[in-house]
């Protein structure tokens, strides 16, 4: 995936038009973007960051079916996720992993409650299911959770779903979908429509490193842009439009020492009627996540203090050594792009199903939705862009896609190696042409140089942040040690790239400003 050549290609097409163009490179957009190109459509997506950089990229890093969605009685969501739990398992096994969780039982009630309410959850994804979720006795409970606050402690159910990397998973569907034909392009914004007879027929877009803009025809327009899809929808119909109401989640990172084991907790219900995780993740605890209501999405969203007292909070409850503000390693935040609802009051209760419209002019704008069930949404728009635009009917084929770099990971491989798949023998080639390439960035982190080269050569990274937020996960796990190691990475990457001395200094001065929402 070579960004200039890419864009030559778009150059190439801009004139005689694309089948389908996509503004958004987060999950949404990124998982039509592979579903059109696979079915054989000409498809563009443009991407006014980097892919997942925002939502996509902050999430409680878990594929599942969705414990609260089976509280609110949404049984239709609650198997849609299973089934597409069970389909990206089986085509990205190196990406997805099973994970175990424990909901703890303090009251009597909750033993039977929860048990019941997993039974129906095991049953409910059929074949694709996982193992079966079961009762814990005490002794059982404390010996996969030895940090778990004991003080009346009964026992506890365990139940499985899956966890993933979502940035890389995000990277994996756009090399998937470069290599089944289609064009997908990081830091080109869609800054408008092109119109004809009042009708979208292509965009015009702006390449955000270059400075170069376009006007690129399309048959077919999606706004797939997840918590900013209200802005395109207002570019298209000249007047401010709501569809979202967008809700703030803030998830903290702690060393694994909270939570030894590779067990994860579940709170099924907390102060604020949201589910609460504590989950193993890259040998770090993540904790998540809150639901605060914003007026406004924004690319940088930052953690509010109420957010952060809540969850070191709750964490305190269920955990025997209680984390404080000085245990935080990082903090992130993401800005759900909930569908509003005519009668709901609290984001915490409205639906996580997607939803389609077309507007008058022909705009396509797919939203809401979650990680797990992208591959649905896509599947539900390409559908809908093929009917609109009178594209030769093509079946979905994704349902038996594999994803770039599939193989088969062992669970004793770590989920930092295993996500690599099939490319984890290119990386350990290239560094084996230099002794530098081997060598790690930090004693912190597991990342080598030779695995940045092989991002600079594959991955279309264009930023500092691209390589230490999303290519790599530093900045999510400990963001004070990713700062310290920010100059080293950009001069890196200059001399790969061909970037001068003032790009580093910008580079790293623009980091440190981001990375500063990140800490503690």
């Amino acid at each position: 995936m070579k960004r200039k050549h890419l864009i030559s290609k778009m150059i190439e097409k801009k004139d005689s038009g694309f089948d389908i163009i996509i503004a958004g490179g987060g999950a949404t957009g990124l998982g039509a973007g592979l579903d059109a190109a696979s079915r054989g459509y000409s498809v563009l997506l443009v991407e006014a960051l980097d892919f997942t950089s925002g939502t996509s990229s902050r999430s409680t890093k878990l594929i599942h079916g969705g414990v609260r969605y089976l509280q609110q009685g949404n049984i239709a969501l609650v198997m849609e996720s299973l089934h597409e739990r069970g389909i990206l398992s089986r085509n990205a096994p190196h990406l997805i992993r099973h994970q175990s969780f424990i909901v703890p039982q303090y009251e009597w009630w909750e033993g039977p409650f929860y048990g019941t309410g997993m039974k129906l959850y095991d049953m409910l994804a059929g074949k694709l299911g996982l193992k079966k979720s079961k009762y814990l006795s005490l002794k059982k409970t404390l010996e996969k959770l030895p940090s778990i606050n004991q003080k009346g402690l009964k026992g506890g159910i365990l139940y499985y779903d899956c966890q993933f990397d979502d940035a890389r998973t995000g990277i994996a569907l756009a090399r998937t979908m470069t290599e089944q034909g289609g064009i997908p392009l990081n830091y080109v914004k869609c800054t408008g429509f092109l119109k004809e007879n009042d009708l979208i027929c292509g965009i015009s877009a702006k390449d955000e490193i270059s400075g170069e803009e376009y006007e690129i025809k399309g048959k077919a327009v999606i706004n797939a842009a997840g918590p900013f899809i209200d802005e395109l929808r207002s570019i298209d119909s000249g007047k401010e439009s709501k569809l979202i109401a967008p809700s703030q989640g803030t998830h903290l990172v702690l060393d694994s020492s909270f939570l030894p084991g590779d067990a994860a907790i579940m709170v099924p219900h907390t102060d604020d009627g949201r589910v609460l995780f504590a989950v193993p993740w890259h040998d770090k605890i993540i904790i998540g996540t809150t639901d605060t209501e914003i007026e406004k999405s924004v690319t940088e969203p930052v953690p509010l203090k109420d957010e952060i007292d809540f969850l070191l909070d709750h964490a305190g409850k269920y955990l025997s050594k209680k984390p404080k503000i000085s245990d935080v390693k990082s903090i992130f935040s993401g800005i759900r792009p909930l569908i509003k609802g005519e009668t709901e009051t609290k984001t915490s209760n409205i639906s996580r199903d997607h939803h389609l419209e077309i507007s008058q002019s022909g705009l396509i704008t797919i939203s809401g939705g979650k990680w797990t069930t992208y591959r649905k949404m896509a599947e539900d728009t390409i559908d809908t862009a093929a009917k609109f635009a009178g594209l030769k009917r093509k079946k979905c084929i994704t349902e038996t896609l594999k994803l770039k770099g599939y193989a088969l990971s062992s669970p004793e491989e770590s989920l930092y190696l295993s996500q690599f798949g099939k490319d984890l023998e290119e990386i350990k080639k290239l560094e084996k042409t230099d002794k530098k390439l081997s060598l790690k960035l930090s004693s912190v982190f597991p990342y080598t140089y030779g695995e940045i080269l092989w991002s600079i050569k594959n991955e279309a990274p264009q930023k500092l942040e691209d390589i230490l937020a999303r290519r790599t996960r530093a900045l999510f796990l400990d963001a004070g040690e990713t700062i310290k190691i920010a100059e080293k990475t950009a001069e890196f990457m200059a001399e790969h790239m061909g970037l001068d001395k003032s790009w580093i200094e910008n580079e790293v001065k623009e980091f440190t400003r981001i990375a500063r929402n990140y800490l503690p």
